[in-house]
């Protein structure tokens, strides 16, 4: 493959070379004019070029269906599901325009559908029954430090009676006693009674240790002069007797500084059949920007976020019961940065390659590891190069998932860091002692990339941007393909459309890639003009499907249990050399922890093929996946949906 690949380039150079050579001795100027993007055209479209290098193409929607696309997912119709909520316009959010879309890439329609809250920067994940479980999301935007009139932030209400909890509505005071000034809360608040600490050997009561409650307050008035510098107790007004005692308030300093996003507890499930938002429990903790990763049982983990006051949830994370439709916590704490890259192991731990989408200490929950949730040991992982730069960067399970490597791709430095790094880093977690080593580096430091697993057993590795959110015209307009048997990329054909934050890539049943979003900071290089949200939808044909004729694929078993057998027709099975059982991706912000390529024993009989799928539960989780076959050219078939139970 490596040899091929490299064949292909001196051939693509060659042939451009020559051409380009020999226009510009004939035509001169008109070449850089005119010519230069003619031929260019003429160029990518030719037969030979596509079969080399593949073929990208703008779907661009009819204005009424437009909009900012922040999550995408593939449904069991093999329709994609495309949501925006309020798609980060403060606008949209003011006026309770949330928006989501159903498309289907065959027929080529676009449905819009009702959509109950701002699932904007939500968490989501494919379940078992083929739902799309979905939670999280808005419930204020941030605030800029000039924006912010009133001084606020957190403020930790103490309740030190073991007897019985305490409810503070929102609007309560809380009065400093030694600043003197008064904060007010904007929502009720819980707060927990205190816990009796006993001495474990005497049994000899030790303390009551507080029950906490997190609220958001802002100061009654406006202006500086109510900011406070320092910690300070809170009298709790209103409040009289033993509440009076003991409830009070603490906070550090409450000031004019920005003010981040805050999350919702809404949760649902999509229906694709039904192609409507179903309510479920709402989550314990609210969270945006939440990571969802199938445990070994079938239940959902729910992780990080920020709060509905705006600071990152403490490490309170919980899980969600597909059969009874309800959140319990985890019993232990564990804290990491927002959207975790979190991927389910064959033994049933969860591994976490470091890579995140923002918000978050830099020094907390950063480290690469595999997580046992149920004891909550976490074993660091070594050999992680640039290990500062993870923030943005992407995490693939490479193909077929049985190897259990994964592949970290590009990345930046926390923040709003102009670092960005060309690494891509290995790991294989089947080794007696596992640990990272570089893999083929790319052109450029890369933020924001955007991979997808090919029923080919490639990954399609392609856009992102040098700097943060795009800054300094810094998107890159190049594609490669990775092939985990060479560990070599070889570079294919340029899309057409910049991405980066806010964007994201999702495999089809045809084959195809599409991709979506992109929320550029700026539009220009000296960083003066806004940029505009990328509204178009962008295809990219593989060179596998311009080989020819693909294989067959007929129905058949649509459900097969682990360890057993499903039955299909091809009138090419003979030449079938692979198949794949592909899961659904749901993507967002550099994350798509649902995608895996399984790779299924077969045999053939006349223009029968017989699949066997592995019995690992924790290999292949509940749910409908796309099967392809792919013959002995490396060209793949549409897929059939298949459900393991």
């Amino acid at each position: 493959m490596k040899d091929q690949a490299g064949r292909r380039r001196v051939r693509r150079l060659a042939i451009g070379t020559a051409v380009v050579l020999a226009l510009a001795g004939m035509n001169g100027p008109w070449l850089y004019r005119f010519g230069t993007e003619k031929y260019h055209q003429y160029q990518i479209n030719r037969p030979e070029y596509k079969a080399d290098n593949g073929h990208w193409e703008v779907i661009d929607f009819p204005e009424e269906y437009r909009q900012n696309t922040i999550h995408a997912a593939l449904l069991r119709t093999g329709k994609v599901l495309l949501v925006a909520g309020s798609g980060n316009d403060q606008e949209n959010f003011d006026a309770k325009k949330f928006d989501t879309r159903i498309w289907d890439p065959v027929k080529g329609t676009i449905k819009k559908v009702d959509t109950p809250s701002d699932l904007f920067c939500t968490g989501h994940t494919q379940l078992a029954n083929g739902n799309l479980l979905i939670a999280g999301g808005t419930k204020r935007y941030e605030k800029l430090k000039g924006d912010v009139t009133k001084a606020g932030g957190l403020m930790i209400v103490h309740n030190e009676n073991p007897d019985k909890p305490i409810t503070l509505p929102a609007g309560t005071k809380f009065t400093g006693k030694e600043n003197g000034r008064t904060f007010v809360s904007k929502d009720p608040v819980l707060v927990p009674r205190a816990k009796k600490v006993f001495d474990k050997a005497t049994g000899e009561f030790l303390r009551n240790d507080p029950g906490l409650g997190r609220i958001y307050v802002e100061a009654q008035k406006s202006g500086s002069k109510y900011e406070t510098g320092t910690e300070d107790n809170y009298r709790v007004q209103g409040l009289s007797g033993t509440d009076a005692r003991n409830t009070y308030g603490i906070a550090q300093k409450l000031a004019l500084d920005k003010k981040d996003f805050q999350g919702i507890r809404d949760a649902y499930e999509f229906d694709p059949v039904a192609e409507k938002y179903i309510k479920v429990d709402p989550m314990k903790e609210a969270r945006w920007y939440p990571t969802l990763t199938t445990l070994s049982d079938g239940k959902i983990l729910s992780v990080s976020g920020l709060d509905d006051i705006g600071q990152l949830v403490p490490g309170k994370n919980e899980v969600y019961d597909p059969d009874t439709k309800k959140w319990t916590y985890t019993e232990k704490i564990r804290q990491f940065p927002t959207y975790p890259a979190l991927f389910l192991m064959q033994n049933g731990k969860i591994f976490y390659s470091g890579s995140n989408a923002g918000y978050g200490p830099d020094d907390v929950g950063r480290d690469p590891g595999i997580w046992d949730v149920d004891s909550n040991k976490f074993s660091k992982l070594p050999g992680l190069s640039d290990a500062d730069q993870l923030e943005t960067s992407g995490t693939v399970l490479l193909p077929p998932a049985q190897d259990e490597k994964y592949m970290v791709i590009g990345g930046g430095g926390v923040g709003e860091s102009k670092l960005s790094s060309e690494k891509t880093r290995l790991i294989d977690l089947k080794d007696d002692n596992p640990e990272f080593v570089d893999g083929p580096s790319m052109e450029k430091g890369t933020r924001y990339p955007q991979a997808s697993v090919l029923p080919n057993d490639t990954v399609l590795v392609s856009g992102g941007s040098e700097d943060y959110r795009g800054r300094g015209d810094s998107n890159i307009l190049q594609a490669r393909i990775y092939d985990p048997s060479s560990n070599a990329f070889d570079q294919v054909a340029d899309p057409l459309v910049g991405r980066n934050y806010h964007s994201g890539s999702i495999l089809l049943p045809d084959g195809r890639v599409m991709f979506f979003g992109s929320d550029s900071l700026y539009a220009d290089k000296a960083n003066t003009k806004p940029g505009e949200f990328e509204q178009r939808i962008e295809i990219y044909t593989p060179p596998y499907l311009y080989q020819g004729s693909r294989p067959s694929l007929s129905k058949g078993t649509e459900t097969i249990e682990r360890g057993e057998t499903g039955t299909f027709t091809s009138q090419h099975a003979s030449s079938i050399k692979k198949v794949r059982l592909i899961r659904p991706s749901a993507a967002t912000h550099v994350t798509d922890v649902d995608q895996r390529s399984i790779a299924l024993d077969f045999k053939t009989d006349g223009d029968k093929v017989t699949v066997t799928v592995p019995e690992s539960k924790n290999l292949v989780q509940a749910g409908w996946y796309m099967l392809f076959v792919v013959d002995d050219q490396g060209v793949p078939s549409e897929a059939q949906w298949v459900q393991v139970p």
